[in-house]
């Protein structure tokens, strides 16, 4: 959660500066990934099955926030033709993050298949999600920066959305984990 917090302080002052929607988003993610793990903790101080349903839905929401917002601001920066600065604070950022982050999804992931608990293989997921948003993010200020395709951003930030809509919906299904 400490690397979490960070990331979202650095993105979205980052994306800000840089009127990125996808820095921003990358940002806003990290603050979801910090949720769903509160989420994670707060189902396992009661009975667990009580808890699970709740807790899956509550993060599959987050997912669902993030999607809407990032899909409105990309929309609307794509249609007014609002370019963002280059970011290298946002480029250092995430490219930092798409060699961290694969790490604690993957033991997130061991951990939920060892204990059957579909709260901590969604808290995997928004760990993964954040992994590949590392990628698509980089992708898309990197573009911007060299090759001064400012849609890149926008378009890196409708990526965003789109797999936080699947992992929103798988997480909201309760798909099972083992």
């Amino acid at each position: 959660m400490g690397w979490n917090a960070i990331e979202a302080v650095v993105a979205i002052t980052a994306g800000a500066v840089a009127s990125s929607v996808a820095l921003v988003g990358f940002g806003l993610d990290s603050i979801v990934e910090i949720s769903a793990a509160l989420v994670v903790l707060w189902q396992f101080t009661g009975v667990p099955e009580d808890r699970e349903r709740m807790a899956l839905r509550i993060i599959g929401g987050c997912f669902f926030a993030l999607a809407a917002y990032v899909t409105f601001t990309s929309l609307r920066d794509l249609v007014t033709g609002a370019e963002p600065d280059a970011s290298p604070v946002g480029i250092a950022l995430t490219a930092v993050s798409l060699v961290v982050m694969p790490l604690p999804a993957g033991a997130k992931l061991r951990i939920s298949r060892d204990i059957g608990s579909r709260t901590v293989k969604a808290d995997s997921g928004q760990t993964k999600l954040c992994a590949y948003l590392s990628a698509i993010t980089l992708a898309g200020l990197v573009a911007n920066a060299t090759l001064g395709w400012w849609w890149a951003d926008p378009i890196a930030a409708l990526f965003i959305a789109a797999i936080a809509v699947s992992e929103g919906r798988e997480t909201w299904q309760g798909d099972n984990c083992c």
